[in-house]
């Protein structure tokens, strides 16, 4: 069996390095010639939560031969379509493409490679490239859990929940949808508002002005997925519905007080879309936070909070506001 990691950035690296060091051979695929050179010579070195350094086998795309019966897909989703065919014809004909994206990019894959062959993974930890060959794994041990779906009908499941099991815990989700937007409700909450202020998860749940931001964010999420008919997942073993859909003030008290718990494994992560802005680069907005919104309207439940979210972001990408703390200051008037 041919398995890889196309997109082996930050979080593609780590999983890479745990799978190589199991003794799988996988291929870690990335377009950034630094990185992949650095791979090549020193293996891929793992720090932070986890320390330690493994060979791996590293190439760039153009370098890419024969057929994969497993690809893992790390890359960001605004290139899918691209990014997607391409790899078509890398896949074998019974193969699988397992999308390891944030949001909800299966169908847009499956337009492409077909439904039987979609497979997605909401990846529940979260890793920095810190440079060439270099990822910090940012969350603790006991976070480093997958939800891994067939969008539908696939038959691969197990093949790749025993190349994720190399790293971590995996569950396979009958409801893969309520996995995804359990994923989506936490990147929209603290994956945006890391991108809007500069802070990490932690640091957005411990400031009071961000932490009551990321508190409507996560009600409007719920409130989309109830109108959309969608049951959320637990998170880690965590009913975050139970905890965070508060219908009166002790219950909305007490869901303030538990998000800075809730994060506390993931407190030193940072938004992929913070370092993207920071590169001067687009980032994923419109598929985090815009995808509540987008569902949102479909459903008329309102989203002020996710819209103003994407809004921010944009105008960050537009040079017309700066990433910092301040910038809780733009949601002032929807309380």
């Amino acid at each position: 069996m041919r398995y890889a990691i196309y997109g082996a950035g930050a979080m593609g690296t780590v999983l890479g390095a745990y799978i190589a060091k199991a003794g799988v051979e996988i291929d870690l695929i990335n377009h950034n010639e630094a990185h992949v050179a650095a791979l090549k010579e020193k293996g891929a070195q793992i720090v932070g939560k986890a320390q330690f350094t493994q060979k791996v086998n590293a190439l760039l795309p153009s370098a890419m031969q024969g057929k994969y019966d497993i690809i893992l897909l790390f890359t960001k989703q605004r290139n899918n379509p691209e990014i997607v065919t391409f790899l078509k014809d890398f896949l074998a004909e019974n193969g699988a493409l397992c999308t390891c994206q944030n949001g909800l990019p299966e169908p847009g894959v499956a337009a492409v490679i077909g439904a039987e062959r979609t497979y997605g993974c909401a990846v529940a930890w979260g890793a920095t490239l810190q440079g060439p060959g270099v990822s910090e794994l940012t969350s603790e041990a006991d976070a480093l859990t997958f939800s891994l779906g067939a969008y539908r009908g696939g038959t691969r499941v197990n093949e790749i929940k025993k190349l994720l099991e190399c790293m971590g815990t995996v569950t396979v989700e009958e409801n893969f949808i309520g996995a995804r937007w359990a994923k989506l409700l936490i990147n929209s909450a603290f994956s945006g508002l890391s991108a809007v202020t500069g802070g990490t998860f932690g640091e957005v749940a411990e400031v009071r002005a961000s932490r009551k931001i990321a508190q409507r964010i996560i009600k409007e999420c719920i409130s989309v997925a109830k109108a959309a008919k969608i049951r959320i997942e637990p998170v880690q073993g965590h009913n975050i519905v139970r905890v965070f859909n508060y219908n009166n003030p002790v219950k909305k008290w007490i869901s303030f007080k538990l998000i800075p718990i809730a994060m506390k494994k993931h407190a030193a992560l940072e938004s992929s879309m913070l370092l993207d802005l920071r590169k001067g680069k687009l980032c994923e907005i419109d598929y985090i936070n815009g995808v509540v919104s987008a569902v949102g309207r479909k459903y008329g439940v309102a989203t002020p909070f996710n819209d103003r979210t994407v809004e921010i972001i944009h105008r960050i990408e537009q040079g017309e506001e700066k990433i910092n703390i301040s910038n809780v200051r733009l949601y002032d008037e929807l309380f």
